[in-house]
């Protein structure tokens, strides 16, 4: 991808210090909101035109909930908001010395930037993982996973040998954090429960619901007690944990594990690990040993006054959080309203916040009725934890109507235990590589 070398066309031009954000996400779009009518000219730029509800990417995968319902249109956003602009742009690079970003639609100069691009799929370096795997960091990789699954079955259907339907029945999944046990928990309960209604003439005692995890324990960053009740609550629904085990290759047809029996599979899952977005123009020195950015305590870049970077992309060293903060909404929410402040105050001449995360819990759904809850001052796990999970999830939503829809889904869910979004829609064209970075189109016919 290469930048655009005129400035961007019709920007608003603003007699105010201009604060270009990069990335709509859940940082991104909270500081863009904080500065609504304030003292700045706000330009958003994201490769989507939506804000994406990353937590239930999984329900749109396992088909509880459409795309739509977890979307939400940036400009609708800011309809009536005079200082904040909207463009749909990829950012290429940054020259630092003359605060000018570089964009696919053109350049434009700032006065402040900052950087929210969050994170993307993290391979370790298997390449035959990368090219066969499917990630799920876009609603677009979550519906392109439920169209794979419900495919296979309809596949599966047609084949005779019950040896060659397991490769297109079995799910295998890769990462024990939230997502991993979350798909592998969803995945269980269609099996158990959906899948055989609507494929009779299949066995789903062999299809196998297979999580992986290369650590000693399920969701690695929550309390003991909520560790072992996950571990529970996915082997009573039938999945096959391996914990402290390590995928080796896959080649889209078996997965090889460390020490144990290949599994026979058309569908891996990959939810093992993240790593940073970037763009050109900084310096070796600004990152750290895993490319995330170097930042003080005013989420300020080092070696740049006039940058900022937030989320996941960020890394500030603290003595409580020597390998930065986790890599979780929470923290980039929290940056970005301590940033709203200090932005206003460095042209009102006040002294600059320092960040101080506060820690408000964290939650995972295993499956119906079955959650586990870790805040602060307690940890608890089964229905209420999951009417906890339910609720917390619902409010942080954008938008009146996606609550609503996404609220009459899940009622609907738990009443009839029949999700009805298993539709397979074909696009007109099949994309060659399941991925961003498009490399060749063919017919599907």
């Amino acid at each position: 991808m290469t930048s655009a070398s005129f400035p961007i066309p019709n920007l608003p031009q603003l007699n105010l210090p201009k604060v270009v954000i990069v990335g709509a996400g859940f940082a991104g779009l909270k500081l863009a909101r904080s500065l609504k009518g304030g003292p700045f000219q706000v330009i958003l730029l994201d490769k989507n035109n939506f804000h994406q509800f990353q937590p239930l990417f999984y329900q749109v995968a396992t088909a509880g909930l459409e795309p739509s319902a977890i979307s939400f249109p940036i400009r609708k956003i800011f309809q009536s908001t005079r200082n904040v602009t909207f463009r749909m742009a990829e950012v290429v690079s940054v020259d630092q010395k003359k605060n000018r970003l570089f964009t696919d639609i053109g350049y434009l100069d700032y006065d402040f930037l900052v950087l929210a691009m969050g994170a993307d799929t993290n391979y370790f370096g298997a390449k035959n993982i990368e090219y066969f795997a499917s990630p799920m960091k876009t609603v677009s990789e979550a519906l392109y996973i439920r169209n794979k699954i419900i495919s296979n079955y309809e596949r599966a259907i047609s084949i005779e040998k019950v040896e060659e339907r397991k490769t297109l029945m079995n799910v295998v999944i890769v990462g024990g954090g939230p997502t991993g046990v979350e798909l592998a928990g969803a995945m269980a309960e269609l099996r158990n429960n959906v899948f055989p209604k609507d494929y009779p003439e299949l066995s789903f005692k062999n299809m196998k619901v297979v999580l992986i995890e290369a650590g000693p324990s399920l969701l690695g960053a929550m309390s003991q007690e909520s560790q072992s009740h996950a571990l529970q609550y996915l082997q009573q629904l039938g999945v096959e944990v391996y914990l402290s085990t390590r995928v080796l290759d896959y080649d889209g047809k078996e997965v090889q594990i460390e020490g144990k029996e290949p599994i026979k599979t058309e569908t891996l899952l990959w939810a093992a690990g993240i790593k940073p977005n970037a763009i050109e123009g900084f310096h070796p020195e600004q990152y750290s040993g895993n490319r995330r950015m170097l930042v003080n305590t005013y989420n300020q870049l080092i070696g740049s006054e006039r940058i900022f970077v937030l989320g996941d992309q960020c890394l500030m060293a603290e003595e409580s959080q020597p390998k930065g903060h986790p890599q979780v909404a929470q923290v980039a929410i929290q940056q970005a309203k301590n940033l709203s402040v200090n932005l206003k105050n460095t042209i009102t001449g006040k002294p600059l916040i320092p960040f101080r995360y506060k820690d408000l819990g964290s939650m995972a759904t295993v499956g119906r009725k079955l959650a586990v809850v870790d805040l602060p001052f307690v940890k608890f796990q089964g229905v209420l934890a999951w009417l906890t999970w339910l609720f917390v999830h619902l409010m942080a939503i954008l938008g009146v109507k996606n609550k609503l829809f996404i609220f009459l889904d899940w009622s609907w869910n738990y009443l009839s235990f029949d999700p009805s979004l298993r539709l397979l829609i074909k696009p007109k064209y099949v994309r060659a590589s399941e991925r961003k970075g498009l490399i060749e189109e063919k017919s599907i016919n």
